[in-house]
C-alpha cells in the first residue's frame, strides 16, 4: 500500500530557537517501509499546506498517517483529516504520537469520522500489523495499541529491540532546515528510550511505563556513520542515565573516527553521578547540554517532584562549564508568580552565564498535574497548550503575566540573541552563512515577531473549533497506575545496572512501578 506519513507545523518556541527533524515520524515510516509499502514523509514544520496538497494529488495514497505528538497540533490535524476524506474519500487515516496516545477517545469524538483509528504507544512497534491489516480487510482491533469509535484492542506493545528499526531518513525532503542553535543542520538519533523518573509535570515516563530501553553503542555508531549532517540532536529524555553505556558509545565514536558535534539534555544529579562520561563526550564533540532544573528554591522543586537539591544543581552547572560546555536550563513559571517572583528570576538568571528557557506551567493529560489541576483549566483550545501560554488561573491579571512573562523572557534572551549573540559567534555564523545554512542567523532576530504579550493575549481569543471536553472533579489522589499508555512491567523494563536502579530509587519520589 501507499503511506503518507505527515508531521503537522511548527509550535510557537520552535519558530525561533530550534527546529528538529521528525525523528518519531521517520521511524514509523522506516517500520512501514520494512513491512513492504510505498511510504512517503511530508514535515509541515518545513513545508506548507499547498505542499501538503500537491504530494497528496500526486501520490494518492492509501493510508495517511499523523504525528499526534503535540497537544497543541491537534487542531490543524483534525482539520487535516477532514479535508482529506473529503479529497479522497476511501482513505485511511491514523493518528498516532505522544500526545494523542493519552487522549484517544476525545479525538476520535471530534473528529467525527474522519480519522479511522488512533495509534495508542510506540508507532514503529505496531504501525506494519496495522497496515497489514488495513490491506487484507480484516479488524483493525486486533492490533495492540488501536483505538476506534468501536472499542480499543490489546494493549500498546514495545518494540522488541531499538537495534531493529532505523529512521527512514531518506524520505524527509529538506534535510538542511533543522537546527538546534549553531548546529546548523542538525539531525536527531536516539540512544536510549523512556525515563526511569517521575516528575508530576512529565508524561515522558507514564508513557512509556517508567522503562528505560538502550540502542547498542554498534548500531548508533552505524548511524552516526551515515548521517550527512555534522550537528546532532540526541533525543533521550535523559542522556546517560546508564554510564557504562554512555562509554561504550563514546568508544565507539572514537575508534570509527566520527567527527559530529552534539546537543543532549539530561538531569544535574545523572551529570554528576556520571561525570567521566560527560568528560568524555565533551572530548568527542558534546557543545550543548540542556539541564532541566524546573525551579530556584526547594519549594519548587519539591512541588515538581524534583530530589535534585539546589545545591546539586549550582554544582552542576559549574561542572558543566569547566567542560567548557554551552548550558541551557529551564525554569518552568508558575501561574501563581507575582511581579515581585518574576523579577526575582529575572534578576537571577541575569547573575549566571547560562542561557535560561522560561516555560509555563502546563497540565498536559499523562502527567499528575493534569489530573489535579485540569477541573481548574481558563481555556479548553487545544492550541493554547504549547507551554507558552497560560491555561490555568494567573494571580496577576492574564494581560500583565503575560507582560511580565515576555519581558522575563526578552531580558534572558537579550544575553544570546541579537547583534550580541551573532557578535560572540560571528566565526560560526560566517561558517553557515557560506554553506548556505541561514537558520541559526534568521533565529537571531525572530524573538519579538513570535513572543509578543499582546499575541499571546489574542490567541485567547481565537474561535476554538476543537475543544477538551469538561474534565471531572479534581482528582486529590491519582492512582499512577492509571496514568500509564505502556503499563508499567517493573525492574525488567529498565536496561539498569542494579546501581544505577538505586541511585535512580533515590533521587525521585512516590512507590516503585
Amino acid at each position: 500500500m501507499k503511506v503518507l506519513a505527515v508531521h503537522p507545523s511548527a509550535l510557537m518556541y520552535t519558530k525561533v530557537f530550534l527546529r528538529l527533524e521528525p525523528l518519531g515520524l521517520e521511524l514509523v515510516a522506516g517500520a512501514a517501509r520494512n513491512a513492504g509499502h510505498d511510504v512517503r514523509i511530508i514535515d509541515l514544520q518545513v513545508e506548507t499546506h499547498d505542499d501538503y496538497w500537491a504530494l497528496l494529488e500526486d501520490f494518492q495514497p492509501d493510508v495517511v498517517c499523523y504525528s499526534g505528538s503535540y497537544l497543541a497540533n491537534v487542531p490543524e490535524i483534525l482539520d487535516l483529516c477532514r479535508a482529506t476524506r473529503y479529497r479522497i474519500p476511501t482513505v485511511v487515516q491514523v493518528i498516532g504520537g505522544h500526545s494523542v496516545s493519552f487522549i484517544a477517545r476525545d479525538v476520535l469524538e471530534l473528529a467525527e469520522g474522519t480519522v479511522n483509528c488512533i495509534l495508542k504507544g510506540e508507532g514503529d512497534a505496531t504501525i506494519g500489523l496495522l497496515l497489514d491489516a488495513v490491506g487484507k480487510g480484516e479488524d483493525i482491533l486486533t492490533v495492540p495499541g488501536v483505538v476506534t469509535l468501536d472499542g480499543e484492542g490489546p494493549p500498546p506493545v514495545f518494540v522488541q529491540s531499538l537495534d531493529d528499526i532505523r529512521p527512514a531518513r531518506d524520505l524527509l525532503r529538506h534535510r538542511k532546515k533543522y537546527f538546534i542553535g549553531t548546529l546548523d543542520p542538525a539531525a536527531s538519533i536516539e540512544f536510549a528510550r523512556g525515563c526511569p523518573w517521575d516528575c508530576t509535570f512529565c508524561s515522558a515516563w507514564t508513557f512509556y511505563g517508567r522503562s528505560y530501553r538502550t540502542a547498542s553503542p554498534q548500531v548508533i555508531a552505524d548511524e552516526l556513520e551515515e548521517i550527512e549532517e555534522p550537528g546532532i540532536f540526541i533525543v533521550d529524555d535523559v542522556a546517560f542515565v546508564h554510564e557504562e553505556h554512555g562509554m561504550a558509545i563514546a568508544d565507539e565514536i572514537r575508534k570509527r573516527g566520527i567527527k559530529k558535534e552534539y546537543y543532549l539534555e539530561t538531569r544535574a544529579d545523572v551529570l554528576l553521578r556520571n561525570k567521566e562520561v560527560f568528560k568524555v563526550w565533551s572530548e568527542i564533540g558534546l557543545s550543548y547540554i540542556f539541564i532541566g532544573m524546573e525551579a530556584v528554591d526547594e519549594e519548587g522543586l519539591k512541588q515538581f517532584r524534583k530530589r535534585v537539591s539546589l545545591d546539586k544543581n549550582f554544582e552542576a552547572l559549574e561542572y558543566a562549564r569547566s567542560l567548557g560546555l554551552i548550558v541551557a536550563i529551564n525554569i518552568i513559571a508558575d501561574p501563581s508568580w507575582d511581579k515581585e517572583r518574576f523579577e526575582t528570576i529575572r534578576q537571577w538568571c541575569l547573575e549566571i552565564p547560562e542561557i535560561v528557557n522560561l516555560s509555563v506551567t502546563t497540565p498536559y493529560p499523562g502527567t499528575e498535574i493534569w489530573h489535579k489541576e485540569a477541573r481548574r483549566l481558563t481555556t479548553r483550545d487545544y492550541r493554547l497548550f504549547d507551554i507558552q501560554h497560560a491555561v490555568l488561573p494567573t494571580k496577576l491579571p492574564l494581560p500583565e503575566f503575560y507582560e511580565e512573562l515576555v519581558k522575563t523572557q526578552q531580558v534572558l534572551n537579550t544575553k544570546h540573541m541579537g547583534w550580541q549573540a551573532l557578535k560572540d559567534t560571528a566565526g560560526i555564523a560566517a561558517r553557515l552563512l557560506r554553506n548556505g545554512q541561514t537558520n541559526f542567523v534568521k533565529m537571531l532576530w525572530k524573538f519579538n515577531s513570535v513572543f509578543n504579550p499582546a499575541l499571546q493575549l489574542a490567541d485567547h481569543q481565537r474561535p476554538a473549533r476543537y475543544l477538551m471536553p469538561v474534565q471531572p472533579d479534581v482528582v486529590q489522589n491519582v492512582d499512577r497506575k492509571d496514568l500509564y499508555v505502556h503499563g508499567p512491567g517493573g525492574r525488567k523494563t529498565r536496561a539498569l545496572d542494579d546501581a544505577t536502579e538505586k541511585f535512580v530509587d533515590t533521587t525521585r519520589m512516590g512507590e516503585d512501578a
